[in-house]
């Protein structure tokens, strides 16, 4: 499997047809494999998609180098690398704030966004800073995760099963668990808060949202939709991973939206 030296550690991802390049990038404690499905249904684009540092084939990253930021500098050195002439980017959750921050910062490497059940975008309340405050806890993560990925996966199909489990088995023993607690350390940071940058989006943006997400839920992505100027908001019947949940209707909603996109003027195919 290929993989790319970046500054938040090696990043392993998978790469599948040809045309014009959808990265795609997913939650945390999760892998490229949530993307499988949906990919199958999008013939005509090249697909890129990434393991996170600590799971799935990348290897941990550095003692302390987790984070939600670091994560996202990873994706835009992969995005530059990979994607020079730009790319549909496409994130879910943690991978969502990695997408927008990107978005927002290099505008000229993001021809279309993809923001799912996004990260980045919800009030910093005292109550969201105590529990991202216990997830950063080992002894506590590993315990609850089986029952908080069940709550949030709200699984339906065979792809949520296999995602639900990958996730459990990431949090199970370091380098996962250890990534992941960093990870839910730093969501309550303020860097990881890009509300007051949204409406500064230009790319065309689609956000997808699972309608029975009990972590992020729906009235962040509708604030979120209305926030960026043009945006399309698609509502699918899933938990908080609706690339497993829905991968058809994903993808009924994606392909005319990466379609439009290409068809831009400026847009190198």
């Amino acid at each position: 499997m290929p993989t790319l030296e970046t500054s938040a550690g090696t990043l392993a991802y998978d790469e599948r047809g040809e045309g014009p390049t959808l990265v795609m990038l997913p939650s945390g404690a999760h892998d490229r494999h949530d993307f499988d499905e949906l990919r199958e249904l999008l013939p005509g684009l090249r697909t890129v998609a990434v393991d996170w540092p600590g799971h799935g084939d990348s290897p941990a990253p550095a003692p302390g180098r987790a984070s939600a930021m670091a994560f996202a500098d990873a994706a835009e050195e992969l995005v530059e690398r990979l994607a020079p002439e730009g790319a549909i980017v496409l994130g879910n959750s943690v991978g969502g704030f990695a997408a927008g921050r990107l978005a927002i910062r290099r505008p000229e490497l993001v021809r279309g966004l993809v923001l799912v059940d996004s990260g980045g975008f919800a009030a910093r309340t005292p109550v969201v800073h105590a529990f991202c405050a216990l997830m950063s806890r080992a002894w506590f993560l590993r315990r609850v995760y089986p029952t908080f990925a069940k709550r949030y996966m709200r699984s339906r199909t065979g792809a949520d099963r296999r995602a639900l489990e990958a996730a459990v088995a990431t949090t199970r023993d370091d380098p996962g668990l250890a990534t992941v607690c960093d990870l839910w350390g730093s969501f309550a940071s303020p860097e990881h808060d890009l509300r007051r940058a949204a409406d500064s989006i230009s790319a065309p943006t689609l956000v997808v949202w699972g309608r029975r997400d009990p972590v992020i839920p729906l009235r962040i992505g509708r604030k979120l939709a209305a926030s960026i100027p043009g945006a399309e908001l698609v509502v699918l019947e899933t938990g908080h991973v609706p690339s497993t949940g829905d991968p058809e209707g994903f993808a009924a909603a994606l392909a005319p939206f990466a379609e439009r996109v290409l068809a831009s003027p400026g847009v190198t195919k």
